[in-house]
């Protein structure tokens, strides 16, 4: 037994003696009836240790791999290099189609008109925002998926809302005339701009990331940087799938083939119900992502009406200076008009439509009734285009019958919005205050 060297220590186990010794990285440990305390050396080690079923890596190997995209590259840095270019085409994707839906509507309302529109849509856009904010404090929605929403409803959903609109407006105007003016503004209009919006939430659940996979081993050719992926061990779901029964063989599954949430997860059964069921934060995380994506398009919307009212009223204020009389006030009835109209009397008329079929995808994924999960989705998006051609229609009912129509069906349907987000917050709060719960992070 003699001392140890190099700065070591004797660790008595029995009759065992257990060496650690700090010693240079070059020297060997020794492996005659001793064995190497894991110290601070150790842990960095283990780092380097080969994962099961395969070959024990080198470090050389490894930083070369890691920086050129080589097969060997780490599975994190391949899984976070490929998520960012799913990121990095969304955002292109939106930048595009924002700068489209500028010019669209520059083209329809004039410079100044356009600048007038902006200013004036973001009036209303802090309250909506800030409602949808403190229920995503229920749904603790990531804020880059309610950007995106947000971005997807500004730029992409107008956009196609705008040009399918337009086309449509003109067909049915050549074909039908008068009547399929109205029907187009009642029907057509309402179709186009819910499934505009619905596929913002359906990209949220398309597995892209996971998609993103490097075939040059089959194909002999080397493998793009972005595009690469390293084979890694399977991740287990954020939640157990329920065990099938002989009476659910051979039927198709809706969820598996979606990207599994974190906010969009069945609640567990309980003994009472055997079924899984939808909580209340998988329910407000479909009104946030819904009333993200209407807020973005009620806005760019809100913009291209309140800058055309303007250039509008512009044009005849210009006619009548011309023609002698003297400038009013009265001049701007338009622009006024259509501020009451959009901003003050109805800021959340597209979030509500939109939330109905947020709410129906939510249940739709969380739901374990096989029934409910095929009507559900389908009924939401159905709901919201009612309700939304019911607005429309209403503005061809002169003053007195939008009144009531706004009056009996807008206000009690914001009153049911309003009371089902105070019902989350309180069970959420209820819930995770309960006594012997530790609070989750979502």
């Amino acid at each position: 037994m003699g001392s140890p060297s190099g700065g070591g220590r004797t660790v008595w186990l029995g009759r065992a003696t257990v060496r650690a010794a700090a010693d240079a990285p070059g020297t060997a440990p020794r492996t005659g009836g001793t064995r190497t305390i894991p110290g601070p050396r150790g842990r960095r080690a283990r780092r380097l240790l080969p994962r099961p079923g395969g070959a024990p890596p080198s470090i050389a190997a490894t930083s070369v791999s890691a920086r050129d995209g080589s097969p060997g590259a780490s599975p994190g840095r391949s899984r976070s290099t490929a998520l960012s270019s799913v990121t990095a085409a969304a955002v292109l994707v939106l930048a595009g189609c924002g700068a489209l839906i500028l010019h669209l509507v520059q083209r329809q309302t004039g410079t100044v008109g356009l600048l007038v529109g902006l200013g004036l849509a973001m009036v209303p856009l802090p309250f909506v925002l800030g409602g949808l904010a403190w229920l995503n404090l229920t749904a603790r929605v990531p804020l880059r998926h309610t950007v995106f929403c947000l971005g997807w409803g500004a730029c992409a959903a107008t956009t196609v809302a705008i040009l399918a609109n337009n086309w449509t407006a003109d067909y049915l105007t050549a074909h039908r005339g008068a009547f399929g003016g109205l029907l187009g503004a009642g029907i057509a209009t309402p179709v186009i701009e819910e499934s505009a919006k619905a596929t913002a939430l359906l990209v949220l659940l398309l597995p892209l990331g996971q998609r993103l996979r490097c075939h040059g081993r089959r194909s002999g050719r080397p493998c793009a940087l972005l595009l690469h992926r390293a084979p890694a061990l399977r991740r287990p779901h954020p939640y157990p799938r329920p065990p099938l029964g002989p009476h659910a063989r051979g039927r198709p599954r809706l969820r598996p083939y979606l990207r599994p949430l974190p906010y969009l997860c069945p609640a567990p059964p309980s003994p009472g119900t055997p079924h899984r069921r939808s909580r209340p934060r998988t329910l407000a995380a479909g009104v946030v992502l819904g009333g993200m994506t209407a807020c973005g398009f009620a806005f760019t919307e809100n913009a291209l009406y309140l800058g055309r009212a303007f250039t509008t009223d512009q044009r005849n204020r210009l006619d009548s200076i011309g023609l002698g009389d003297p400038p009013s006030l009265r001049d701007f009835d338009s622009t006024v008009q259509t501020f009451v109209l959009r901003a003050l009397l109805s800021p959340f008329a597209h979030p509500l439509f939109t939330a109905l079929t947020g709410i129906g995808l939510a249940v739709a994924l969380t739901t374990g009734r096989r029934w409910l999960a095929r009507l559900a989705a389908p009924a939401g998006l159905l709901a919201a285009m009612l309700l939304h051609g019911t607005w429309n229609a209403a503005a061809d009912l002169g003053t007195d019958g939008f009144l009531v129509v706004y009056g009996v069906l807008m206000v009690p349907c914001f009153v049911a919005l309003v009371c089902f987000a105070l019902w989350a917050r309180s069970r959420a709060a209820r819930h995770a205050w309960r006594p012997g719960r530790r609070p989750t992070r979502g």
